[in-house]
């Protein structure tokens, strides 16, 4: 398995090829939280070689543990906070939101080209750099920080436990 870290966005309501100006998409999360993406690298590295989808890679129990809805008003600024993961304490990824390729209002106007954002929905963002392996007994600690501060309601930990699916890679 690998990780990464993502901020996410909880959409407010439905929409469909929104093309409005940056404030009102900026308005439109109603809300943000933080998570941490899984990958099992193993099945996504064989589904890539052989050139299949590897959605499935992201799929499992546990991929995705996220941090309690963040209120709007605790992050004036999506585009310029702190986002930190450390495994077992030694910190792994430590970067600002500023880095990040695209703003929020052009990733929700161009997911809402393909489909339909409706209230509720979860867009997830990206990563930054820093992404690795974490094995069974590891503990991820994740967070926002702005201006220093520590956001309580974006603190996630989680420990890393061995699979108990029963689940083996084979192409379907």
């Amino acid at each position: 398995m690998s990780r990464g870290r993502w901020m996410r966005s909880k959409v407010s309501d439905d929409s469909r090829d929104i093309s409005r100006p940056v404030t009102f998409l900026l308005n439109y999360p109603q809300g943000y939280a933080l998570s941490i993406d899984m990958t099992a690298r193993n099945v996504q590295n064989e589904a890539k070689k052989k050139g299949l989808p590897w959605d499935i890679a992201k799929g499992f129990d546990t991929f995705l543990p996220i941090s309690k809805l963040i209120n709007k008003s605790d992050i004036p600024d999506p585009h310029n906070i702190e986002l930190y993961l450390t495994v077992n304490n030694e910190v792994r990824q430590n970067d600002s939101t500023a880095l990040m390729l695209f703003r929020i209002p052009r990733i929700l106007s161009d997911i809402s080209k393909v489909m339909t954002l409706e209230a509720g929905d979860i867009v997830i963002t990206g990563t930054p750099k820093g992404v690795g392996p974490v094995v069974p007994g590891d503990v991820m600690r994740a967070g926002i920080r702005i201006n220093g501060k520590e956001l309580e309601d974006a603190k996630i930990e989680v420990g890393v436990e061995e699979s108990t699916s029963s689940y083996i890679y084979a192409e379907t």
